[in-house]
């Protein structure tokens, strides 16, 4: 029997609601504690990439719709000037600081390929973390996550070795730090084997293969800019899915969405994602606030 106030037709439709939310309902017509949790995702996007009297994105603009800011550390983009003003407006908005780790390629943007020894890169990634962390502790901020950026997030993505170095950077470093990496990709599973946590990663405003992987930037519809359509990809991420470029569906475990701020109408794109995301019933916050801690248990 139903519990008084609550008929079986109302206890029906509510554990529909929370099957779909994936939890369910228990005998007295209550949300069980998953779905009282209820599902939660992170938006990040990468800032502060500017360099000197050259200014790049809209940062002020996509600092309060966002929950995470990977902050450029000097090597594809960046300056100490930049990245201690991106922390204070991270720091005005409430928002997550984070390491956004690159390929010592300025002129590349660091989307080129840097050939460097383990040893070389590992000294150039503690550098870049040793140099925001010092800037923000100016600040009285600290670090949440590390993400690597462009063609050391892809490379790594796909290499034990690569991915390897780009752990054990953080681990030396700090290993409470969330680590912001490809979902399902090899960094995921290098960094678990490492006890970091890690927040796998998702774009709702690029087109995905059946394999996984990004679409390349110059392929048509790699680059999604409808405000619609990306808030409705944003919210498929965050259920567990979305579509690929050959018609099929891609399943993934999403903790953080990344959206671009170079995009043009990115602001406007940012602020739909994250209103979709909420009327939909998931939680926008910080993944560091949901990610259970890999030393505990």
């Amino acid at each position: 029997m139903p519990p008084p106030g609550r008929s079986e037709k109302f206890i029906q439709r509510l554990r529909t609601v929370c099957l779909l939310a994936g939890g369910g309902v228990d005998e007295q017509g209550q949300p069980s504690e998953e779905v009282s949790m209820g599902q939660r995702v992170d938006i990040n996007a990468d800032l502060g990439e500017g360099y000197g009297a050259y200014t790049f994105g809209m940062d002020e603009e996509m600092m309060p719709v966002i929950t995470s800011a990977n902050v450029a550390c000097g090597a594809h983009a960046g300056d100490p000037v930049i990245m201690r003003d991106t922390v204070r407006r991270a720091l005005q908005s409430d928002t997550a600081v984070g390491a956004h780790l690159g390929y010592p390629d300025l002129w590349g943007f660091g989307r080129r390929h840097v050939d460097l020894s383990a040893e070389q890169l590992y000294s150039f990634l503690v550098y870049q973390l040793g140099a925001l962390q010092a800037l923000a502790g100016s600040l009285g901020a600290s670090l949440q996550h590390v993400k690597p950026h462009g063609a050391l997030y892809n490379e790594a993505a796909g290499s034990a070795d690569l991915s390897a170095v780009v752990c054990d950077a953080i681990c030396d470093f700090d290993d409470n730090l969330v680590l912001f990496a490809p979902a399902g990709s090899t960094t995921v599973r290098v960094a678990r084997d490492r006890r970091l946590r890690v927040a796998e990663e998702g774009f709702a405003d690029r087109a995905y293969t059946a394999q996984g992987t990004l679409v390349p930037r110059d392929q048509p519809g790699a680059v999604i800019q409808d405000p619609g359509e990306v808030a409705s990809r944003a919210v498929m991420l965050a259920r567990g899915e979305i579509p690929t470029a050959e018609g099929g569906t891609l399943k993934l475990n999403i903790d953080t969405i990344c959206l671009h701020g170079d995009t043009p109408g990115a602001v406007r794109i940012a602020r739909r994602v994250r209103h979709e995301l909420e009327e939909s019933g998931i939680k926008v916050q910080t993944a560091s606030s949901f990610l259970r801690s890999q030393h505990s248990g």
